[in-house]
């Protein structure tokens, strides 16, 4: 490998570890904040998604980035990094992409079928990333991305029962509906990549 290839992968990790540090920064320097000085009533948590009312409309924005305390934020901040980075693997702005569809169809199917409480936490971000993972090579239909769907099949499977109503206590409309969003945003970014490769090749063809 040359050295401006090696150069290029290693400002590339470089930039994966700023995106992904500064999201998990931010999910617990809020949560400090919210259990040092924003407690009881005055609980930031309020931000979060409050199912059919109109003020619960901002937590569609705010949810991903409160905790139900610090248990709830070590479970999900592991499975984000993980997961986080296996999206941007192949390309750094599907993350963004991903982060931002499956946090507006999580949250707002989340809004309209959640139970009548606050909805928080970045789970919803993490099954979008997982629906997206799982059937982006679906989509792509290259070998990269085929290989990479099984692989977090096999190492994430577990987490599919996280969408089925067990738990009182979990949001499993913000698993569902995330990992919709997921499975959107793979669809999307899939049949942009195919389409691109198929102008590609007519170029090619045409010597363009």
């Amino acid at each position: 490998m040359s050295n401006p290839e090696e150069k290029s992968i290693a400002n590339e990790l470089q930039s994966h570890a700023i995106i992904l540090g500064t999201f998990i920064a931010i999910f617990w320097i809020v949560e400090i904040l919210d259990q040092a000085i924003f407690v009881g009533a005055g609980s930031l948590d309020q931000f979060g998604i409050l199912p059919r009312t109109v003020l619960g409309l901002r937590g569609i924005l705010f949810a991903p980035f409160l905790h139900g305390g610090w248990g709830h934020l070590i479970a999900n901040t592991i499975p984000f990094a993980i997961l986080g980075w296996l999206v941007m693997l192949q390309k750094t702005s599907d993350f963004f992409t991903v982060t931002a569809i499956a946090a507006v169809v999580g949250g707002f199917g989340t809004w309209l079928t959640g139970s009548p409480s606050y909805h928080i936490g970045a789970s919803g971000l993490i099954y979008g990333y997982f629906g997206f993972l799982l059937l982006r090579g679906y989509y792509e239909r290259n070998f990269a991305s085929i290989l990479l769907s099984l692989l977090v099949l096999f190492l994430y499977r577990g987490i599919i029962w996280g969408v089925l109503p067990t738990d009182p206590r979990i949001s499993w409309q913000g698993h569902l509906f995330g990992l919709i969003g997921g499975v959107v945003a793979a669809r999307f970014i899939g049949h942009n990549r195919r389409f691109q490769r198929e102008i590609d090749k007519f170029k090619d063809q045409l010597n363009l």
